[in-house]
């Protein structure tokens, strides 16, 4: 998470501060915050996207405690300012879903024990065989992991890593008593990740060594104690320091077997500036992590995904479930959906993640939305073969004002890659636009310069990226993507790579383009598009506002 408040000061009047919130609850209340209630929202702004998760309102950072528990109850867990659009007042904001596209606000989960000691970012396990002691009669207790930050009069001090426990499956926590688990006596100290580990019957922790730039791998039995086995360090990009890692065991494409990936965020120091994700795949034996090796790979080739987080409960034979939080660290406190609607931050789509290793480029993390055919409302336009023409699409009646779309250009051959698939999303009232395309000799581009609601130095408009045509494609080259108001997403043969832009235009985007050119014969392009549910519009009260669960749990 984003930690510009966090300045050195006094270690020793830090470390005074910290005991001083061992023995807190999760009780303290900051003025005007429901405490056993949702906190409500409009999801019917103009900005406001609907198939992508966003906070009812305040401001929304990144996604923690990501867990699916054996109901098939999916819960995130968020970084959170409940009473403010810009970061700060650090809490653990909290949805729960069945598909990961309708989310059910809850109410806040994990609130600062004190005034001056802030929940940041975190993980959450499952304790099914009760290590840790606090579930003597049950095999669903949820233990959350996170750090306890200082932050005095703007001024940021100890970092301390603390546990919370919950009796009723992670919908309300006692905070542990004994907190901190883990203090180094450090003020850049923070994000821990933890799975457990069969091998070796323990608890594993990934945490952040900021400014050090620095990933600490720790053990456990109980959640309590933790062990120092190793640190992995200097990898990559730098930037001014790392951040929310994951250590994740995923399957490889085409086989039986798995890695692990280390997932490890930087901000500021990504390419285009401010805030990215990159990852390390490699081998894990539960105390070191050996990357294969030191080439820094990123997640994303736009500038609008970040502390990404893969969902705990998963085997690690299984493609992996992702996370991400869809906005960039440099313009995150000005974009407009502040000021005009209350709110700031939304996640990406539900993303499932395996590695391939592929021609020239070698190790790869694949990542698409996760079964984003079942958020299909109808198919709304379409062609067989749409080779050097053009398909146009008015979509102003589709209410969620979400889509998704494909294009497919088979029959390939090696020894001529021609061909360009290009799109454009419009405003019919505005004229303002988004649009990209893919070119199957390995350019792919995305541009937001034509929409004219944010403006900021920062606020990169164009993107791009080079991929590579290899003969594991079988004579195909593909794009796809989702556009949902003022976010979207663009995944190339089907993961290889991917890309996250957020815009904010002055009047809703409602015309679809669609265009082949220089496409070889014999060569075919078929393009859909379908029109995606409105994931909010069924839990709008009379007023339109959603006031998620105010059911007991």
């Amino acid at each position: 998470m984003y930690h510009s408040l966090v300045l050195i000061f006094s270690l020793g009047f830090c470390i005074s501060q910290i005991v001083i919130a061992q023995n807190a609850t999760n009780t303290y209340v900051g003025p005007g915050i429901p405490y056993a209630t949702p906190v409500s929202g409009n999801y019917g702004g103009a900005l406001r996207p609907q198939v992508h998760f966003s906070p009812p309102k305040g401001f929304m950072n990144d996604p923690n405690g990501l867990f699916v528990d054996a109901n098939g109850t999916w819960h995130l867990y968020y970084q959170y300012n409940p009473t403010d659009v810009i970061a700060g007042n650090q809490h653990w904001g909290h949805a729960t879903s069945a598909d990961l596209y309708t989310w059910i606000n809850q109410p806040i989960a994990l609130w600062p024990p004190n005034d001056f000691t802030f929940i940041y970012s975190g993980s959450a396990v499952i304790d099914s065989n009760n290590t840790s002691g606090f579930f003597p009669n049950q095999d669903n207790g949820v233990v959350a992991i996170f750090t306890l930050a200082q932050v005095i009069n703007g001024v940021g001090g100890l970092q301390a890593q603390g546990i919370a426990y919950s009796y009723d499956g992670g919908y309300s926590f006692n905070m542990y008593a004994g907190n901190p688990v883990l203090n180094i006596n450090s003020t850049q100290f923070r994000d821990p990740k933890v799975f457990w580990y069969p091998g070796t019957q323990k608890w594993i922790m990934v945490v952040s060594y900021a400014s050090d730039f620095t990933v600490g791998i720790y053990t456990s039995p109980n959640l309590k104690d933790w062990t120092h086995a190793s640190n992995f360090s200097h990898h990559g990009l730098l930037g001014l320091q790392y951040e929310c890692p994951n250590l994740v065991e995923m399957p490889v494409a085409g086989s039986n077997s798995t890695m692990w990936l280390m997932f490890i965020s930087i901000n500021p120091g990504a390419p285009l500036g401010g805030s990215i994700s990159q990852y390390f795949p490699g081998s894990f034996n539960g105390t070191h992590f050996i990357a294969v090796d030191q080439v820094s790979r990123i997640a994303d080739f736009a500038k609008d995904n970040y502390a990404g987080q893969f969902f705990s409960g998963i085997p690690g034979s299984q493609p992996q479930i992702q996370l991400d939080w869809s906005s960039n660290w440099q313009y995150t406190g000005l974009v407009p959906t502040g000021p005009t609607e209350g709110w700031r931050g939304c996640m990406t789509v539900p993303r499932e993640s395996y590695l391939e290793q592929l021609p020239s480029v070698g190790w790869t993390l694949i990542s698409v939305p996760y079964s984003i055919s079942s958020q299909f409302l109808k198919e709304i336009t379409s062609s067989d073969d749409l080779k050097n023409g053009t398909l146009l699409l008015d979509y102003s009646q589709v209410s969620s004002g979400a889509l998704y779309f494909e294009a497919n250009i088979t029959g390939l051959n090696p020894d001529i890659l021609a061909g360009t698939v290009n799109f454009t999303f419009a405003s019919s009232a505005s004229g303002e636009y988004v649009k990209g395309g893919t070119m199957v000799n390995g350019i792919t581009w995305l541009s937001r310069h034509n929409i004219r609601g944010f403006d900021n130095p920062y606020f990169t408009d164009k993107f791009s990226s080079n991929g590579i045509y290899s003969g594991s494609q079988n004579g195909s080259w593909t794009i796809s993507g989702v556009l949902d108001r003022t976010i979207l997403e663009i995944f190339v043969n089907g993961g290889q790579q991917s890309a996250t832009m957020t815009f904010y235009p002055t009047a809703p985007l409602d015309m679809l383009w669609i265009g082949t050119n220089s496409i070889p014969e014999n060569v075919r392009v078929s393009v859909a598009v379908w029109a995606l549910k409105d994931a909010w519009a069924t839990q709008e009260n009379f007023n339109g506002t959603v006031v998620g669960n105010v059911t007991s749990t």
